[in-house]
């Protein structure tokens, strides 16, 4: 069993195998999270899918507080070593790894990747993350792609963290087949509601994952669940 709470946008700190991971922490800029202290926030890892501002604002600081290490694809991860990172992981696209809290593989994401300062992201992508008590799939933001599929041939995946918010993203009618193609019934919704054009009716999106026969999990930011 493993800790997730939730900071909003697609920020999520999940605590396994005695490690806290940080997953695309954009807190401080979100006025939706604005009681959450980031300079309170530690982790040992801090793990991005690509290089959007909303999905990186405050990678920098809470690496360097807590001396984390921050795993994503090359140019992201070699950009924050130029920003005085000074742990960092590069991955790219169908590579895997072994952390102490788990083993980590960067998987495709169809969506665009640029950094704050206009230098380029590289390719966006996701994680899917196989440790002692299972796999959980953490999509970043995509559209629903047929390669999912290969998840679900691969893992036993116990459930997957998917934007539904639509507009830039996969939409709920999209994340409910990207579950069926991973393979889970357990939906943790992410990437929707933060601004304006990701705005959608929550309690339509529940009622479309139940019909399917899955489960959407949306939490309050803040909040903390075991899964």
């Amino acid at each position: 069993m493993i800790d997730i709470t939730y900071y909003g946008h697609s920020a999520f700190l999940v605590k396994m195998g005695g490690k806290s991971i940080i997953f695309d922490p954009f807190i401080s800029p979100n006025e939706k999270a604005s009681e959450i202290d980031v300079s309170s926030l530690k982790a040992d890892y801090v793990l991005i899918s690509h290089g959007h501002e909303d999905h990186v604002a405050d990678a920098e600081a809470i690496a360097k507080s807590s001396d984390a290490m921050l795993v994503s694809n090359y140019e992201v991860a070699v950009w924050f070593s130029e920003k005085g990172v000074k742990k960092f992981h590069p991955m790219n696209h169908g590579g895997s790894k072994k952390f102490d809290f788990g083993w980590v593989k960067y998987v495709t994401a169809i969506h665009s990747s640029t950094l704050p300062d206009g230098s380029s992201g590289g390719n966006p992508g996701g994680f899917v993350v196989k440790h002692e008590g299972g796999c959980f799939y953490y999509a970043g933001d995509t559209a629903l792609t047929y390669d999912m599929k290969l998840i679900g041939e691969e893992f036993k995946v116990d459930f997957a963290f998917l934007p539904i918010g639509d507009n830039f993203t996969m939409g709920i009618a999209d994340a409910i087949k990207a579950a069926d193609f991973v393979g889970t019934d357990k939906i943790i919704g992410m990437h929707y509601d933060t601004f304006p054009y990701i705005e959608i009716d929550l309690e339509q999106a529940k009622k479309a994952a139940a019909k399917a026969g899955k489960e959407l999990i949306l939490l309050n930011i803040g909040e903390s669940i075991k899964l």
